[in-house]
């Protein structure tokens, strides 16, 4: 890095964008081009194909709704199937197959999300190269702490097509205690409440001291994080722009919804009106000439709306937000009362329903000194200036969100990385095959916290092949999970003995929809009973199959000295439990079970009778049956068999 060359901050937000840097020891919000510190998503392009960011294409977007692209944050990284919702929101095009990315359509051309994204990237990377008077080649970008692999990933695509190296990718909220703790002294519990334009996110942080008395340092550990990523600002407008919509087709008989150029102007009057209502009791909307009705004649949209009303509109919104936040402060293990300080970020945190939540929830004022609007860019410009070495005061403890494992025999999931584990980490386990003489592996990638892996999200797979031939349990198949410092994962299987390894980075994972994070917490409570019968019945399974092969094969190996009559017990039991194990009765595959081992023991009596009447065959040859228990240090994975 170029002498005195900075790392910049970057608030990447759905609705307007930020960026920063630090000067010295202080944090230092950079305006664009036009003056402003808070530069709008918004990227239109031109009948004549010029392209126009921020301010000023906000401006043009009434007479321009269908060329002007906004709120793209809101699909960045997720597939068309993903954002129903979304898409009726916005006068653009979408395009794309259910299980493909989205791209945006504008006249004849496609864009990606990250390309539009980058547009705006572009613009505050000018911005500071303007105000720092050199060039700017790395930045720290803000993504909310719930953002996928997919998200992430995409969110780093953005930057390097903006021309920018991006050093680290962090949490949002993280970003945000980062700003308000740094010069603190004392030691804190506190929450970020974070309500943006299209997501919320919610962190549980300690903030305390290194205790190094050679190097101190302030110390930012996430304890816990939870969230919704299709909940913000942009939903409080839809739902008045829909309320409004609807009074003035039952008076005027016309949709506005359906013509792009009224909808964007009721789009930014309702925006507008949003804002009012936190500080007015009542505001007015006034349209003139919105439309014209079936004769010709023009309409105007003339209504009130007051602060109960809207209140009243948003309620079912807002109430969405108690549930990641007490989610949170649950796996934090804390209390409301344990929280030393609530801090809001985002513009949406300014609607004073959303404040009553949060005051309800924790009996006192959130704080108030910090501006929502820039504290996740001042964040992120000190992370910034920590990478850049130019200070080593500052310590970012961040978590993944939700749990990651592997499907293994019976369908269970196996974790190796359980939620709201710090990052960056690594975790490894040994697994086997579950068949004789198994060539190859699928390794398949869930995320979520359910028991059985099909009842969590696939995030991906991947063979590993050329596994030597031998009986199943005896390869050695190590998998491994990194997660790296901007949470995207990359997971690895090696068998040990041959050295050969697959591995794969989980970047193309789809994204998490607000319905699917919110059902897979809620699964996992309303659904505990059936999972842990669920469970319960997979590990009767595995070890009922694990004890029945091994005394097979036990009984093959020792075939030339058994009589029939010796083997008849042993088999009759390894039968029983092969039906049992059939069935869904767990009590019922425990017995057979239970009897299996009985005559086990009586078996390798005979086998060791069998033994010391062979003068041939010293009495220890046999070694008696083996501990027909499933417990070894390798777990038996049902992983593909493969050809």
């Amino acid at each position: 890095m170029a002498q005195g060359e900075k790392i910049i901050g970057i608030d990447l937000g759905t609705t307007n964008s930020v960026v920063a840097v630090m000067e010295g020891s202080e944090p230092k919000v950079i305006p664009n081009s036009e003056g402003n510190r808070l530069t709008p998503s918004v990227v239109a392009f031109t009948d004549n194909a010029d392209t126009i960011v921020g301010e000023p294409a906000r401006r043009q977007a009434v007479t321009n709704p269908t060329r002007t692209v906004y709120s793209v944050k809101r699909f960045i990284g997720r597939r068309h199937s993903e954002v129903e919702s979304e898409e009726k929101m916005v006068p653009y095009g979408i395009t794309g197959g259910a299980g493909d990315y989205v791209k945006i359509k504008v006249g004849d051309k496609e864009h990606t999300p990250q390309e539009i994204s980058a547009k705006v990237l572009r613009k505050l990377k000018e911005s500071a190269e303007a105000y720092l008077g050199h060039k700017v080649s790395k930045a720290v970008i803000t993504v909310p702490a719930y953002f996928n692999d997919s998200q992430r990933q995409a969110t780093k695509d953005a930057g390097q097509i903006a021309g920018l190296e991006v050093a680290r990718i962090i949490n949002e909220p993280t970003a945000a205690a980062l700003a308000y703790g740094l010069d603190k002294k004392k030691d804190e519990k506190i929450i970020v409440f974070d309500l943006g334009g299209g997501t919320f996110d919610v962190s549980v942080l300690e903030v305390a001291d290194s205790g190094d008395e050679e190097s101190s340092s302030r110390v930012f550990q996430v304890v816990s994080t939870s969230g919704d990523t299709h909940l913000g600002g942009d939903d409080f407008d839809e739902a008045l722009i829909n309320h409004v919509a609807d009074q003035f087709q039952t008076e005027s008989g016309v949709d506005l919804r359906k013509d792009p150029m009224a909808l964007q102007r009721l789009q930014e009057a309702c925006e507008k009106a949003k804002k009012e209502l936190s500080t007015l009791p009542q505001t007015d909307i006034n349209l003139p000439f919105i439309t014209m009705d079936a004769s010709g004649q023009p309409k105007h949209l003339t209504t009130s709306v007051t602060r109960a009303k809207f209140e009243e509109l948003i309620d079912s919104l807002v109430q969405r937000c108690k549930k990641p936040l007490l989610q949170a402060l649950e796996d934090a293990g804390m209390k409301p009362s344990e929280i030393d300080e609530i801090v809001l970020v985002g513009g949406s945190t300014r609607v004073p329903k959303v404040r009553e939540i949060v005051k309800e929830i924790f009996k006192k004022e959130p704080h108030q000194g910090v501006n929502p609007d820039e504290v996740v860019a001042i964040g992120a410009a000190i992370q910034g200036s920590v990478l850049a070495g130019d200070r080593t005061d500052v310590l970012l403890l961040d978590v993944t969100p939700l749990t990651l494992g592997i499907e293994t025999e019976g369908g269970v999931m196996t974790a190796l990385v359980e939620r709201n584990t710090t990052v960056p980490v690594e975790k490894k386990n040994v697994f086997s095959t579950a068949a004789d003489n198994q060539a190859a592996v699928t390794v398949r990638v869930f995320q979520g916290e359910r028991k059985m892996a099909n009842a969590n999200r696939l995030l991906g797979e991947f063979n590993l092949d050329g596994i030597p031939p031998a009986p199943r349990g005896t390869p050695q198949i190590e998998v491994s999970f990194d997660i790296d410092q901007n949470g995207i994962l990359n997971v690895k299987a090696k068998e040990l003995g041959s050295g050969k390894e697959a591995s794969v980075t989980m970047n193309e994972a789809a994204g998490l929809d607000e319905s699917e994070i919110e059902q897979m917490r809620k699964d996992a409570e309303s659904n505990a009973d059936e999972d842990k019968r669920q469970f319960e019945l997979a590990e009767a399974r595995n070890k009922a199959s694990n004890m029945s092969y091994q005394l097979e094969k036990l009984m093959k190996d020792n075939d030339e000295k058994l009589s029939d009559d010796d083997k008849a017990p042993l088999e009759q039991a390894i039968e029983k439990v092969k039906k049992a194990a059939d069935g869904e009765d767990v009590a019922v595959i425990k017995q057979a079970t239970d009897e299996l081992e009985a005559a086990s023991q009586a078996f390798s009596k005979v086998l060791y009778e069998k033994g010391a009447a062979d003068s041939a065959s010293p009495a220890g040859d046999a070694g008696g049956a083996p501990a027909a228990d499933a417990d070894d240090d390798a777990i038996d994975a049902e992983f593909e068999v493969k050809d």
